[in-house]
């Protein structure tokens, strides 16, 4: 199994994304191809891809921010295929993304996970993230 750093669209990559994402949210929209061209040409986004024997088995978002304080780095859609869960795909994407993170300069890395998602927010702690006292706010701008 490989980590790779998506840098160009292919129609199969898309349906691999899309076949994904129901399992990363029951509502989340599937990829249009421009909508996939816009998040690989992105210059601070970083589309991670676990491969095993030529196959899609996991996937998540590495965005990298400049801000007044410096770099931060956020891992965004973390998602392994369920018939691949249990064997450290998602502990492998964490790792590619975190060395990727430092590599680019990033000062922190941060993620945030449902509470009903217990494995991911145990492997999150067990690979050394601390939980933030914070609050989290949301403005939809669509509804």
């Amino acid at each position: 199994m490989e980590i790779v750093e998506i840098e160009a669209f292919s129609e199969e990559l898309r349906r691999a994304l899309n076949a994904l994402l129901p399992q990363l949210s029951g509502d989340a929209p599937l990829l249009t191809e421009s909508a996939l061209r816009g998040i690989i040409a992105a210059e601070a986004t970083h589309l991670l891809m676990a491969v095993e024997d030529g196959r899609c088995c996991g996937t998540l978002t590495l965005a990298i921010l400049t801000v007044l304080t410096g770099k931060r780095a956020r891992i965004e859609d973390v998602v392994v295929s369920e018939a691949m869960r249990g064997r450290g795909i998602g502990r492998q994407l964490i790792r590619h993304a975190l060395q990727l993170a430092r590599e680019q300069g990033a000062g922190s890395v941060e993620l945030t996970s449902h509470p009903s998602r217990q494995a991911a927010n145990a492997l999150y702690r067990k690979m050394g993230f601390g939980q933030r006292e914070t609050n989290a706010y949301i403005y939809r701008l669509k509804e």
